[in-house]
Parts: structure tokens; sequence; C-alpha cells
């Protein structure tokens, strides 16, 4: 009989160990959307995660209609503010060309002075 409420034991630590395996749901909602273009993108990506077997992060009401496709259900999530996102700093265009140039023309101004 001890036996047995050792393995008890064993079964009640498992369980506490699952909880901690949940899917992460952000603890402080994302910043709203403002961009058509950022809502696609994060949209998309979040739809690719629920294609590969991604569980939703909101509660679906029993009674009310949900969307069915991933893409939907991304959608629906990220109008939650329920996605993560990060936004790469921009660099802009042609700015390691204007770099070259300038390091080009304080080298050039360098050698004229040096030469002088």
């Amino acid at each position: 009989m001890e036996e047995a409420q050792d393995f008890a034991a064993d079964i009640i630590q498992s369980d506490s160990t699952d909880a901690l395996e949940a899917p992460r749901v952000p603890v402080e909602p994302a910043p709203p959307i403002t961009s058509r273009f950022l809502y696609v993108d994060v949209a998309a990506m979040r739809a690719k995660q629920l294609r590969k077997g991604a569980r939703l992060r909101y509660d679906v009401e029993p009674g009310t209609p949900t969307p069915k496709k991933p893409e939907r259900q991304a959608m629906e999530e990220v109008r939650l503010c329920l996605v993560p996102y990060t936004i790469p700093p921009w660099k802009g265009v042609g700015v390691r060309a204007a770099e070259e140039e300038a390091a080009a023309a304080a080298a050039e101004a360098a050698a004229l002075a040096a030469g002088e």
C-alpha cells in the first residue's frame, strides 16, 4: 500500500510540471498595430505558426462563431493584441553608399592636406 502512495505522489509532482509547459501568452498586450502592412506581416507569421500546430492565444466562448482558417484566427489574435512583434531598425535606402562617399571624401581631403 505504501508503494501506491509513493506512486500517487510522483503523479502529482509530474502534473505540476505540465502546467509550466503551457503555451506562452504575453503578460502585457502587444502595442496596437496602426499600419495595414505590418498587420498583414504579423498575421501571416502567426498563421504560419498556427498551421504548424501552435495553440490559439484566446479563449473561444461556447456558442460564439469562430473562424476556422488559421489566417482568420491569426488576424483575430493580432486584433486582440495577443501577438508580440518587434520592428527591426530601419537602415534606409542607400545609407551604405552615402557612408562610403563620405569616407572617400574624407580620405581625399586628408590626402590633399598631406600633399600641401
